[in-house]
């Protein structure tokens, strides 16, 4: 009773565990849960920081078969590989997969199931904010977002919790067309915040051939550069 009239303001253990029950939540929502109700402490204000990638995973560049990159704790991208550069090419807004998904007007022809992407991005960032809620990076981009976009308003108010692990995304790409990726999300121990992301293509597929086409694509302005590098030289 206490706790449905804002009464209780540090629920027990076995009380979370109980409400978790009633909603049905998954494991990754009652983990949420107890984040967010846990007890706090006093913090002070925290200054923004940029965040940078360890540099091990510079070694991302040398996937050449492979779109990779890393992301921040609001989901910001801090370094991404020659292939994803160029499966993200028609973006104007590429820093940050929520700008990208609910600012740029590239979203909706480039996401063929849109809808689902945005749900799964929003409750990717609710999870980063239960976390860390005193991110002063996430707390600006949730205002921002907010403000311009109301898709991303409706979804936010939803509260639906999920961390980016697998699953598989439908692309429309201007230059090499439709294309089904699965992706497999590694947390980096040496920056527990941030993640490398892998994008793959089932081989034999239509979409693997695809990707094979804009690889090869986006590695012919390097080639042009190496035949005049070559000829000045010689």
């Amino acid at each position: 009773m206490r706790l449905e009239q804002g009464r209780e303001r540090h629920p027990s253990r076995q009380i979370l565990e109980a409400v978790a029950r009633v909603l049905q939540l998954d494991d990754e929502a009652v983990a949420h849960l107890h984040r967010v109700a846990g007890p706090s402490t006093r913090r002070t204000r925290r200054v923004p920081r940029a965040e940078s990638i360890a540099p091990h995973l510079r070694l991302l560049d040398t996937w050449g078969d492979t779109p990779a990159f890393v992301l921040g704790s609001a989901l910001d991208i801090l370094a991404r590989n020659r292939l994803a550069s160029a499966l993200h090419a028609g973006f104007a807004h590429s820093d940050n997969l929520l700008r990208m998904m609910f600012l740029d007007p590239a979203a909706p022809n480039f996401y063929r199931d849109w809808d689902r992407a945005a749900e799964s991005t929003v409750a990717t960032l609710r999870r980063a904010a239960g976390i860390d809620p005193e991110d002063p990076r996430l707390s600006r981009l949730v205002g921002e977002l907010s403000m311009k976009s109301t898709a991303f308003r409706v979804l936010w108010a939803r509260h639906d919790v999920r961390g980016k692990t697998r699953e598989s995304k439908l692309f429309h790409h201007a230059q090499v067309g439709d294309l089904e990726l699965h992706y497999e999300s590694f947390t980096v121990n040496s920056a527990r915040t941030q993640q490398l992301v892998v994008y793959q293509a089932e081989p034999g597929t239509a979409s693997a051939d695809a990707l094979a086409l804009l690889g090869s694509l986006s590695a012919r302005p390097l080639l042009g550069q190496h035949a005049a590098s070559d000829a000045v030289s010689g």
